[in-house]
């Protein structure tokens, strides 16, 4: 079954209520998943423009919301202490019924690094942080009380062939990559002979990408089992018109 989500960027909203409304629109268009991001400043336009903190928001949208799921696409994995990570994720969780999708990656963003102080390192130090954070939040999960409401999915961002999409084959319950159809194929075939190495079936994990801008490319993902894609959109305006065409492409399809 195909799903429709939106990523609203919080950058470039300088009031909240601006961000607010776009969740509230969104549920209404009838999105499966919103998400945000979780960057300390704006990727596109005005470096320096209005941006908000991606789990304080969370918390407010598990109260807001009624039937989406919600999550950050994704959380940086070495910008929080991956136990207190895993707390704030089964209280957001708890707060929302249980609509809660945990989503992390190894972080890219250098600018956040470096003005909050974070180690940059480099992008294979980033992802064996991002491996360890990962043992670390699966055994905090397992000791807190109350736990998680139900099955809490954990999404991994990335497709590096030789770290990243392991730890997706130990870990993750949905995979979000960034690809055109043959690299997808390419990537899936990579994810699949890593499951294999770690005694995982493939199809256990659920496949997540953005939304091609041709949605007859969307409709081949689909067919290779993609069953989640992803709008983004960016404020202040958070104009949801490729959203509300998404929604009607995945209603076709029945």
């Amino acid at each position: 079954m195909v799903r429709i989500a939106v990523q609203l960027q919080p950058q470039h909203a300088a009031d909240y209520g601006l961000i607010r409304d776009a969740v509230l629109r969104s549920e209404d268009a009838g999105v499966d998943a919103v998400f945000n991001w979780d960057h300390f400043f704006p990727l596109h336009g005005d470096p320096d423009g209005a941006h908000f903190e991606c789990w304080t928001m969370l918390g407010a949208w598990a109260e807001q919301t009624e039937r989406v799921q919600i999550g950050a696409l994704v959380t940086g994995g070495g910008y929080r202490n991956p136990d207190l990570l895993a707390d704030m994720a089964r209280t957001v969780d708890n707060i929302s019924g249980g609509r809660l999708i945990l989503g992390i990656g190894a972080g890219w963003f250098e600018k956040d690094y470096d003005e909050y102080r974070y180690d940059f390192g480099t992008a294979g130090s980033r992802i064996d942080l991002l491996g360890s954070s990962l043992e670390r939040i699966e055994a905090r999960l397992a000791a807190l009380n109350p736990p998680p409401v139900g099955p809490m999915p954990l999404l991994i961002g990335g497709s590096g062939e030789r770290k990243t999409l392991r730890h997706v084959a130990t870990y993750a319950d949905i995979w979000h990559t960034f690809a055109d159809v043959e690299q997808y194929r390419h990537k899936s075939a990579v994810l699949a002979e890593h499951c294999a190495a770690v005694g995982r079936d493939p199809s256990a994990v659920q496949r997540s990408t953005d939304t091609p801008k041709d949605l007859a490319d969307a409709d081949v993902l689909a067919d290779e089992g993609v069953s989640m894609f992803t709008i983004p959109v960016s404020g202040p305006d958070y104009d949801l018109t490729r959203v509300r065409e998404a929604v009607d492409w995945r209603d076709a399809r029945g």
